[in-house]
């Protein structure tokens, strides 16, 4: 089956035009690799990004290279779904923040509009599952980098990735090329098209599997029919919005979450992690 592009992403990002709670595992999420984000800025002195596609997180679309932008870098997004580019630049737009978005077609991911070696950085996150063809946009991020290309997807030793395949969300599998998950074949076609991998690991390692869903939806699809609990997990107190931090609203909001970063932060090998870790990545450079 041919996997869809980002057009067959419309029923998860809509709900986030407005509502901004996300959860705490994808605020989590956010608050770590925004952290990495910028400690990549600073060791290799990145000026310009380019996140292609920008919808690889649940959650709202489009945020993820703010940190980038808050930090002085240009930023380049491309997306292929036009109204969702226009929602992602008014997202932006209440930070103050004006990036270069720029909707292109649904088969164009492997003919981007950047001339050769323009970015200092061209990354996505969890993107290239989603694509009829991921091996042509990661020649295009090896060709429109001058620097570096980091790249993540879901990690399959996981407990939680099996929960979501075959017991949470089966109906989603069929729709991806899964094939994606395999940093194997990532690393091969990267290296194929120039670049040479600088390092590899994990992120996004809390203390709670990755099922890629609220809790009280896995509660529910898991049987567990509490009104007790699905009023803890619905309620107020269980609001949880990255927008809110970048706005000011909740300015100790990444102080309550990273507490539970304990795991991402342990100095222990990447591959112990990886049992509960996340997401895995890696990181090429180019020339």
């Amino acid at each position: 089956m041919t996997p869809p592009t980002g057009h067959a992403q419309r029923h998860i990002w809509q709900k986030y035009l407005t509502d901004y709670n996300e959860g705490l595992g994808l605020v989590y999420e956010r608050f770590v690799l925004n952290d990495f984000l910028e400690d990549l800025r600073r060791r290799h002195a990145i000026g310009s990004v380019l996140e292609a596609p920008i919808y690889g997180m649940a959650g709202v679309s489009g945020i993820n290279s703010i940190p980038f932008a808050q930090a002085g870098c240009d930023v380049t997004l491309l997306d292929d779904t036009p109204d969702r580019a226009t929602h992602v630049q008014r997202i932006w737009a209440e930070l103050g923040l004006h990036p270069t978005i720029t909707p292109i077609s649904p088969d164009q991911w492997g003919s981007l509009p950047l001339p050769d070696n323009s970015v200092d950085l061209a990354w996505n996150w969890a993107a290239l599952w989603y694509l009829p063809d991921a091996a042509a946009l990661l020649r295009e991020m090896a060709r429109v980098s001058r620097k570096l290309v980091f790249v993540a997807m879901p990690n399959t030793l996981q407990v939680g990735y099996w929960m979501r395949k075959w017991l949470l969300d089966r109906d989603f599998f069929p729709t991806i090329a899964e094939r994606w998950v395999n940093i194997g074949l990532i690393r091969r076609t990267l290296e194929a098209a120039g670049v040479k991998i600088i390092a590899t690991g994990v992120i996004d390692v809390p203390p709670w599997p990755d099922t890629v869903m609220p809790a009280n939806e896995v509660l529910k699809k898991l049987g567990i029919r509490s009104k007790k609990l699905e009023d803890q997990f619905t309620g107020e107190g269980w609001a949880w919005s990255t927008m809110a931090y970048y706005t000011g609203a909740q300015p100790d909001l990444r102080q309550r979450v990273l507490k539970y970063a304990w795991l991402d932060h342990a100095r222990l090998p990447w591959q112990i992690k990886a049992i509960w870790a996340h997401h895995r990545w890696l990181l090429g450079e180019v020339g």
